[in-house]
């Protein structure tokens, strides 16, 4: 679905290919009166499997879910990895009100990854689409910069995500940054303080 607000934006901080870009960012002209107040709680998915397989697939939707928790305003409790795609609706369940859905391409390169993200934030009431991305760029798979922050994403999973985890998160928090924020009442805020990731 094409989104009829635009923003085009870019982040710099590639090493392969200079720089790192989100292509562009799209949001629902509505968003700030009905979808900031009512899609608030989310189940993060990254379907299908791409390189890496299922491991990766869980790294991006254990990076995402933690990055949205601690830069935007959203509660995201759930976090998956499927092999294919299924309609949003079917991921909503109880206490859930959107599904953050990321679709990467990733491809080893030499020293690095090639990496693309295809990201959309669904509502649970319709499925309906409120903010989609673009994004894409080519990262190193050994980063200095972050390699502390990789760490603790990486922890415990298996040892094949780790060329993937630095571009990965260098990709994922680019694109996260343009996902508008929704509206928290009291009730919220203490239940993202309670959440405390």
């Amino acid at each position: 679905m094409k989104l009829p607000v635009v923003i085009a934006l870019a982040a710099a901080g590639g090493v392969l290919a200079g720089c790192s870009t989100v292509k562009q960012a799209q949001v629902r002209p509505d968003w700030a009166t009905v979808d900031a107040l009512r899609v608030k709680r989310l189940v993060v998915v990254t379907a299908p499997f791409t390189e890496g397989g299922e491991a990766t697939a869980q790294l991006w939707s254990r990076m995402a879910r933690r990055t949205v928790n601690q830069r935007r305003d959203f509660i995201a409790k759930e976090e998956k990895a499927l092999p294919s795609l299924v309609l949003a609706t079917a991921l909503c369940g109880e206490g859930l009100e959107g599904v953050l859905w990321l679709r990467p391409s990733l491809r080893r390169e030499g020293s690095g990854v090639d990496a693309k993200l295809a990201a959309s934030l669904h509502r649970c009431v319709d499925g309906e689409a409120v903010w989609t991305a673009e994004a894409a760029g080519s990262w190193q798979s050994l980063d200095p910069e972050i390699e502390g922050t990789v760490a603790s994403f990486t922890a415990g999973m298996d040892a094949s995500v780790q060329p993937f985890a630095a571009p990965s998160f260098r990709l994922l928090k680019a694109t996260l940054d343009t996902l508008p924020n929704p509206v928290l009442n009291e009730q919220d805020t203490d239940e993202k303080i309670e959440l405390a990731e």
